[in-house]
This record gives structure tokens, C-alpha cells and sequence, in this order.
């Protein structure tokens, strides 16, 4: 008896402790499947952030492709940062030795590139004096007169200015390119006037086109030479008499030659005068000879 109740007891234990394996094996498999689903959920998700990430990668790639296209495809204007400016100087200088300043003055605007536009001399009881009238290239303007001004006597003015005509080039250059535009249209109807009124007065139009296209080119090609060039107005002399300068009173030779000289020119307009009043001279000569004539003869009593 106590043997069947032993062995009862075991199997009861047996059963029970098989039933708990089971139910630990199915927990434990049920973990699994959990942890299974959670790393699909995890790989999903990734994989949809991943999607969504390279999606709007290339969506951006895209738009910044198509803004590039859109600028490449844009035309860009042209724009004329050439800037035409107008340099002027004027210049008055008192030299020691004037021959060797004119001289090294026409060496060095040559060695700088430049030549002399214009030139005028003058001399006077006390001073022989020049006016010159330089170009030289803008590049050459700063080195040119600090060249001119090195070793004179004195500097009695320096005065420099600029003008900035750019606006103006362009603004030319535009109306020119307008009026040849109109000159092609007239051309056009030129070619479909059917009367010789309509072709005369088509040529006519096109004909002022034309001048006002001459003109403005004519107007550009100054600007553009005169910004390429600066010019230097250069007056320099030098003392012949001090005395002379000095003295505000001209001398005694000098007013009888001043004399003889407005005399002379009294004369010369009198004459000039009295050849303007012919006719009234001849008038009254004629006048006086009626006179003459007519006038009674009177007789002398005895």
C-alpha cells in the first residue's frame, strides 16, 4: 500500500512538473515570436526612413538640378562695367630754361605714349610763354604730370577734374541700336512701296535715321577717345625782363612807339571814314558847283 501511494505520488509530481515545462517552453516561444515581431517592426521602420530619407534626397537633388538648368537656360545680360572717365588737367608753370623744358616735355608725353594736340607761343617785352595742349593715354595721367612738374621754378596752378560719361556711352549706344532697328523696318517698306511718292518719301525718313545713326556713332567715338586719352592744358614760361614785370608803367620808348602807332591808326580810320561818305561828299560838291552858277552876278555902280 505504501508502495502504490508512493508511486502515486510521483507521477502526480511528474505530471506537474511536466505541464511546467511545457508552459515554460510555450512562454519562452512566445517571447520569441514577440521579440521576432518587434525586430520586423524595427527593420520596417528603418527601411521606411531610409525610403523616405533617399526619397527626399532626390526630390531635393532634383529641384536643385532643375534650378541650375533654369539658370543655364536664363540669358544673362550684358552689362558694360567699362567706365569712360574724362581726365583734365590744368597746368601753369614757371620754368628756369625754357628751351630744355620744352624739349624734355615733347620727350617724355612721347616716351609715355602720348603727343602734343595742340601748341601756341607767345613772347613779350618780359616773358616768352607757351601753350600747350597734351594727350596722353589715362593709365599715363598720374605718372605724366608728376614728370611735368618735376624740377620747375614754380607752380602757380594745378587744377585737375573728372567727368564720368559711362551713362551717357550706354545711353548712345542704346538709341543707335534703336534707330538701326527703324532704318530695317523702313528698309522693309521700302521694298513694298508701290509709287514713286511712297519711295521718295520712305528714303526720306531713312535718310535722317542715318544721320542722327552718324551722328550718335560720332558722339560715342569722342567720348571713348577722350576717356582713352587725358588731357593736360600746359601753360609755362619764363622771365626775360624782371624789370619789365615789375613795372606797371611801360617805358618811354615804348609809349613813343605806342604813340606813332595809334596815330597812325587815327589816320588810317579817318580815311577809311571819309571813303565810307563818298556819296555825300560827291552830293554836297555837286551842290556848291549849282551854286556857283546860279548865283546872280551883281554890277558895281560908277
Amino acid at each position: 500500500m505504501k508502495i502504490f501511494i508512493t508511486a502515486l505520488a510521483a507521477l502526480i509530481l511528474f505530471a506537474c512538473k511536466s505541464k511546467t515545462d511545457k508552459s515554460a517552453m510555450a512562454i519562452q516561444q512566445l517571447d520569441r515570436e514577440v521579440n521576432k515581431g518587434e525586430e520586423k517592426k524595427q527593420q520596417l521602420a528603418g527601411f521606411t526612413d531610409s525610403a523616405t530619407s533617399n526619397f527626399f534626397q532626390v526630390s531635393d537633388k532634383k529641384s536643385d538640378d532643375q534650378e541650375k538648368q533654369k539658370k543655364q537656360t536664363q540669358p544673362v545680360p550684358k552689362i558694360d562695367w567699362d567706365k569712360k572717365i574724362i581726365k583734365t588737367a590744368n597746368l601753369n608753370l614757371e620754368v628756369k630754361k625754357y628751351n630744355d623744358f620744352y624739349r624734355s616735355i615733347r620727350e617724355k608725353v612721347t616716351q609715355l605714349g602720348g603727343y602734343v594736340a595742340q601748341e601756341q607761343q607767345t613772347q613779350t617785352e618780359y616773358k616768352l610763354e607757351n601753350t600747350l595742349v597734351v594727350k596722353v593715354p589715362v593709365d599715363q595721367f598720374d605718372n605724366a604730370l608728376s614728370l611735368v612738374t618735376t624740377g620747375v621754378e614754380k607752380i602757380n596752378e594745378k587744377r585737375i577734374s573728372s567727368e564720368d560719361v559711362t551713362a551717357e556711352v550706354v545711353d548712345t549706344k542704346s538709341r543707335i541700336e534703336a534707330k538701326r532697328q527703324i532704318r530695317l523696318k523702313y528698309l522693309d517698306l521700302l521694298k513694298q512701296a508701290k509709287n514713286m511718292e511712297e519711295i521718295l518719301n520712305v528714303q526720306s525718313e531713312i535718310n535722317d535715321v542715318q544721320e542722327d545713326i552718324e551722328s550718335a556713332s560720332g558722339r560715342v567715338n569722342y567720348l571713348t577717345h577722350s576717356a582713352s586719352y587725358s588731357t593736360i592744358n600746359l601753360t609755362f614760361y619764363v622771365i626775360l625782363n624782371a624789370t619789365a614785370v615789375n613795372n606797371d608803367k611801360p617805358s618811354f620808348s615804348t609809349r613813343i612807339s605806342s604813340a606813332f602807332s595809334s596815330g597812325w591808326s587815327w589816320v588810317g580810320e579817318l580815311f577809311v571814314g571819309l571813303i565810307s561818305i563818298w556819296p555825300l561828299l560827291l552830293l554836297i560838291l555837286t551842290l556848291v558847283i549849282i551854286y556857283k552858277r546860279v548865283k546872280p552876278v551883281k554890277i558895281k555902280s560908277a
